[in-house]
């Protein structure tokens, strides 16, 4: 057995005996208590990511670090800093370093040793704030069938930002413009579809063929558009109504429609095709609505920079250092089914509605329907790793 994968069945042993271990039940969405750190530095002697495999996919690693040193160049980049008592400087020059050293090592093992040297590596505080995991998930970019107009067969719209949502200067939600100039929370789901408030607006951007793809797109924040001429549209995020996201497939588990232990997009599309009209009721349990804009290109996410299949992680940015290098240590689905170690060096460049604590974390899985079914299918818990050059001074040097 190579080096490689001992390390990578030590870490899942190690985490499995760390979930299995545990006094409580795992509550990914938990908070972390007041003034709990959500970074905790590795302690010595704990097991820590193996760093060579990462040498050997640099030429799929690099395009998605060249976006994060394209958002860290721009001045709005430094508003979000210091995070977590990392500064802006040591967050971008580790890029920078990890980027310099992934191209001057010789070999996998060369890197990893130097990159250790190096490097601080922290893991997550987790569910528990103690470092006790966080549980993954996937998102994608669909390609659902629709029309530029409506008919019998496609009624059901994504929309444009309305104008009456009023956003902050750093594209924060505020709420609903009023008439006498104040600000109102916006709708819910329920409230806009049950209003027609947007319908006749000029707003309506495609028309999808049923609620639940109109739904899986608001929920994955963009979608490739198949049109009935074969053409293909992109639209991409471009804001939402502010209010709290509710997981779908949760409330069919909770009311057992579906079994926790089958619940996946699949299983939900199947069962929705079944109970269209029960299917809406629990989809307005949402109250998040989502507004898109044609794009060109990849989707982008929260850091206004293209999202990459793979490669791109969403955590919650009121806690973690935007734009860093994150390992990701996971079990996941392939899209036949069979579980294999994802463990890969990522960039956390995306936020997501269900994204909102230290337990939580959303890898992009891509664009299409195999990325479609594995997303749907992936939930394991695991851990994520960050990594910045050990001081100041050594980020300095990446200069």
């Amino acid at each position: 057995m190579t080096a490689t994968k001992l390390s990578n069945l030590t870490r899942v042993a190690a985490l499995a005996a760390l979930l299995l271990g545990a006094c409580q039940t795992p509550d990914y969405g938990r908070p972390l208590p007041p003034g709990a750190p959500a970074l905790l530095p590795l302690g010595k002697g704990e097991i820590r990511p193996r760093f060579a495999e990462t040498w050997y996919e640099r030429d799929e690693l690099l395009p998605a670090l060249e976006l994060s040193l394209e958002w860290f160049a721009r001045p709005s980049s430094q508003e979000h800093f210091p995070c977590e008592g990392i500064t802006h400087e040591r967050a971008r020059a580790s890029l920078v370093r990890f980027k310099e050293l992934l191209l001057s090592a010789r070999d996998g093992d060369e890197f990893d040793s130097r990159v250790t040297q190096e490097f601080q590596i922290f893991k997550s505080a987790g569910w528990n704030a103690k470092g006790g995991g966080v549980l993954f998930t996937g998102y994608c970019t669909p390609i659902l069938d629709g029309s530029l107009s409506a008919d019998a067969t496609y009624r059901h719209p994504l929309y444009a930002l309305p104008p009456d949502l009023a956003k902050g200067k750093n594209g924060e939600i505020l709420g609903q413009k009023q008439a006498d100039g104040t600000v109102a929370p916006y709708p819910t789901r329920a409230a806009i579809e049950a209003s027609g408030m947007l319908k006749g607006k000029g707003l309506e951007l495609v028309y999808l063929r049923d609620p639940l793809d109109a739904f899986i797109a608001h929920v994955n924040g963009s979608a490739v558009i198949r049109l009935p001429d074969g053409t293909e549209k992109r639209f991409g995020y471009h804001g939402k109504n502010g209010r709290e996201y509710r997981s779908l497939g949760k409330a069919l588990v909770r009311d057992k429609h579906i079994a926790a232990k089958d619940i996946s997009l699949a299983a939900i599309r199947a069962w929705g095709e079944k109970n269209p009209d029960l299917l809406q009721k629990y989809i307005e349990e949402d109250e998040s609505f989502v507004f898109f804009l044609p794009i060109d290109g990849p989707p982008k996410g929260s850091l206004n920079v293209d999202v990459t299949g793979g490669r791109t992680l969403a955590t919650d940015k009121s806690l973690f250092p935007r734009g860093g290098l994150v390992y990701v240590d996971v079990k996941a689905p392939t899209s036949g089914k069979s579980i294999y170690v994802y463990d890969r060096m990522m960039l956390d460049q995306d936020t997501g509605g269900a994204i909102r604590t230290a337990g939580r974390a959303d890898i992009y899985i891509g664009v299409g329907d195999e990325a479609e079914q594995i997303a749907g299918g992936t939930k394991h818990p695991g851990q994520m790793y960050y990594l910045f050059l050990k001081s100041d001074a050594d980020a300095a040097r990446g200069r």
